[in-house]
Formats: structure tokens, C-alpha cells, sequence
């Protein structure tokens, strides 16, 4: 009985489907190591018969499967289980458990499977997955290359190629000296800045922070561009000195609270999700605050500000680890895709832009099985990879 209990809420833990008291239950199963063994070998064993069911013939068979999995969809908060368990979510979706057998689509669900056949050249193998590294600006303009595996080390930064962290100068400082750091397509990386604020920055992002804040005064840094989420260390800790984060169009105001912001160049909309605690966001004379689940939707054409509740670990996945689409447009789907592999996408027919359907794709994955799990559900005709390129067709 135990065994067939927790093996359902694992089931639904990957797929995104369980309530707060099965993740309560997940996390005190998990304290004991013996169950934490039990529960790794579920996720590889599981892996092979999913493996071999996309592999099995029956097509009808594959889409009862995407239906039953479905059926039971439940809106669930992930808040304490999260940091125990949140990198045995990133293997879970990279073995690919869910992450192709769960893709629906909302638009054509009901479509025949097709088998037109797959154009692939030999240049498939140069499309990797993202990975962690950044570029370094100091305050004189030298510049540092991170990269997983590297060192680099002065007397107030420490990185050891996958992250960087800076502490604190307990020294009074009347002029702020100020780093950047950039994240290429393609690229991951977590800074800790020296009043112990956590930032993860994803793919093509751009940070400007203070190498060391004024002590009283408004702690402020700028996201230059791209997505960063962000787990402000709190204004009691800092003598009531505020958290801001700066960007071309708008002001976010923080007590102490974890947000993420997605303010990428190539998009029209700036979007700023409150996960907990409490933010204030200006832009233009408009001042708006945010309660947990809220998202700020900033449209940068017509200056519009429009605040809705949303799933927040969908719009969050991104740091741990798993890219989860809940009603997307194919479109922003594979900005995402290219930003993360650093390919560039076209689209043959710009039909296919505005279908939307959902999913959930582990990072690690490999290109080849996204584009083979799109293409198998009938929402793409065919595929071509070209260098680094991919064409939908």
C-alpha cells in the first residue's frame, strides 16, 4: 500500500500534478537515505519504459497515454519540498520520464500521428544543451570568461566556474565600483552579490550590480536584459536598507522576497513574477504592488500594465532545471529552445507560430528528441537541422 502511495505522488511530483499535502508527504518520505535510493532507481527505471513505449508502434496507444496522464491535472504549490528535492526534479525531466510523453496540444490534440520522414544532417551533434558560463566585467573594463571547470579568484570574488560569489568589504565605500555579468545563448549562471542576494540569470541575460552596497543605503542593481530570478537577501539584515531592481522601462522595490523578472531584447513585454514576500513596480506614472502568484505583464507598445494570477512554478522551472510551457504559442517556445541551445529557428510555414499546446522539456535534453516529440504529435509536418539552424516545416 505505502509502495503504490508514494510511487503516485512521485508520478505526479515529475509531471507537475500533485497537491501541497503529497509534496508535504515527499518530503518527510525523503529524510530517510533509503528512500532517496528507492526513489532515483523509480526515475531510471521508469525511463527505460518510456523509453520503449515512444519506441512501440501503436500510436493509438501512445495518445491513451497522453490522455490518461492528463486526466487528473491538479494545481499544486511547490515551496518546502523544492529545495530538497529540486535536483532530483532536474534528472527526473533530463531522463525524460514526462518530458515527452507529456506535450499536449491544445489546438490539434485530436490529429492522426504522421511518419513523413526527418531531414537530419551530420551537424546535429554540434547542438548541445546550455550550459554554465558567463562573461566577467570588472570595474575597469577587463574582461573574465567563466566557464564550468575554471577558477577565478581576487580578494573579494570566488568562482569555481559554475557560479560566483562575492563577499563582503566590511570597509566604508563613498564611490560604488560596479561588475557586469553577462550570460550568453547558451549559458546558465548563479551569482550570490556581497549582501548575500541570490540571482540565477538565464540564457542571454545581462546583469549590472555594485561590487560592494553602501552601507543605509538603497541596494540597487540593474538587469540589463534577459530573465533573472532573484532571492533578495532581506532589508533587516541591512540596517532597513531597501532592494531595488532597475531596468530601461521599469522599477521593481523589494523588502526581502523572491521574484523573477523576463526582460528579454527581442520581446515586447517585460513580466515580473512574485513568488513570496512583497514588491512594488514603477514604470512611467504608473506604480503597481504584487501579492505572491501575481505577474506584472508590462506591454512595451502601448505602455499598458495588466496583473494576473499565474502558475508560478511554470513561470520559474526555468532555474531548476526544466523548461515547463503551460499554453504557449510555438513561437515563444522556441525562443526559449534558442536561446537555451544558441540555434536560430525559422519557420517554414508561419502557421505554426501561433499553435499552442503544453509541456514540460528537461534542459539536458537533446535537440534531436524535442523537435522528434513536437514533429510526432502532429504539430510540425517535418523538421530540417542545418548547422545551427533548425527549420520547422
Amino acid at each position: 500500500m505505502e509502495s503504490n502511495k508514494i510511487q503516485n505522488i512521485i508520478v505526479k511530483y515529475l509531471s507537475s500534478q500533485a497537491t501541497f499535502l503529497e509534496l508535504e508527504y515527499l518530503e518527510k518520505w525523503l529524510e530517510n537515505p533509503e528512500n532517496e535510493k528507492f526513489f532515483s532507481l523509480y526515475i531510471k527505471t521508469n525511463y527505460a519504459i518510456d523509453y520503449n513505449i515512444r519506441k512501440f508502434n501503436s500510436e493509438k496507444i501512445k495518445l491513451q497515454l497522453l490522455k490518461e496522464i492528463l486526466k487528473e491535472r491538479k494545481v499544486f504549490k511547490l515551496k518546502k519540498v523544492r529545495q530538497r528535492v529540486s535536483y532530483f526534479a532536474v534528472a527526473a525531466v533530463i531522463v525524460g520520464i514526462f518530458a515527452t510523453s507529456y506535450f499536449f496540444q491544445d489546438k490539434i490534440s485530436n490529429s492522426p500521428l504522421k511518419t513523413s520522414p526527418t531531414i537530419v544532417n551530420n551537424d546535429i551533434k554540434s547542438i548541445e544543451p546550455g550550459t554554465d558560463k558567463a562573461i566577467l566585467t570588472l570595474e575597469d573594463g577587463s574582461v573574465v570568461t567563466l566557464e564550468k571547470g575554471d577558477t577565478y579568484q581576487t580578494q573579494n570574488i570566488n568562482s569555481n566556474g559554475q557560479q560566483i560569489v562575492y563577499k563582503a568589504d566590511e570597509r566604508s565605500h563613498s564611490e560604488i565600483a560596479y561588475n557586469y555579468l553577462t550570460i550568453p545563448r547558451g549559458g546558465q549562471f548563479f551569482i550570490k552579490l556581497s549582501d548575500g542576494t541570490q540571482v540565477w540569470l538565464n540564457s542571454e541575460s545581462k546583469l549590472k550590480y555594485p561590487v560592494n552596497f553602501v552601507e543605509s543605503e538603497t541596494r540597487a542593481v540593474e538587469l540589463v536584459y534577459g530573465e533573472a530570478y532573484f532571492d533578495v537577501s532581506p532589508s533587516t539584515e541591512h540596517k532597513g536598507s531597501k532592494f531595488k531592481v532597475f531596468n530601461q522601462f521599469q522599477e521593481v522595490e523589494v523588502l526581502g522576497t523572491e521574484f523573477n523578472i523576463k526582460a528579454y531584447k527581442d520581446e515586447k513585454n517585460i513580466y515580473t513574477t512574485l513568488v513570496e514576500g512583497k514588491v512594488g513596480i514603477s514604470s512611467g506614472n504608473q506604480y503597481d504592488k504584487l501579492i505572491p502568484g501575481q505577474q506584472s505583464n508590462l506591454d512595451l507598445e502601448n505602455k499598458i500594465v495588466t496583473i494576473a494570477k499565474v502558475d508560478v512554478t511554470s513561470e520559474t522551472s526555468w532555474r531548476n532545471g526544466i523548461f515547463s510551457f503551460r499554453g504557449k504559442p510555438l513561437k515563444d517556445i522556441m525562443k526559449v529552445i534558442s536561446r537555451w541551445y544558441d540555434v536560430d529557428v525559422v519557420f517554414e510555414n508561419e502557421k505554426l507560430e501561433d499553435i499552442t499546446f503544453k509541456g514540460v522539456l528537461g534542459k539536458n535534453q537533446e535537440i534531436k528528441e524535442i523537435l522528434e516529440t513536437i514533429k510526432n504529435l502532429s504539430i510540425i509536418k517535418n523538421y530540417d537541422l542545418n548547422g545551427k539552424q533548425i527549420i520547422l516545416k
